[in-house]
């Protein structure tokens, strides 16, 4: 699944527009590079994302194309 696309499915964004905005802007990076929207998101992958100060560290626990709002947050573990 596209890197915008699965921030957009756990919720950690809300639209895969602001999403694919954050990749291409170098604000989101995966396994400490920095990653384009298109990305191949694969479980057990870091995902940083830079917001203003402050930095969200996930890691990816599944990979779905559709998730219930109740399901997201299953979806990633908050590291850091």
């Amino acid at each position: 699944m596209r890197l915008d696309k699965f921030l957009k499915v756990s919720r950690i964004i809300k639209r895969r527009s602001v999403a694919n905005d954050a990749c291409d802007t170098e604000h989101v990076k995966v396994n400490g590079r920095v990653a384009r929207a298109s990305y191949e998101v694969k479980k057990d992958d870091i995902i940083e994302i830079t917001f203003g100060q402050r930095t969200l560290k996930i890691r990816v626990l599944d990979v779905r194309e559709h998730a219930a709002k109740a399901d997201a947050a299953g979806l990633y573990e908050v590291l850091e």
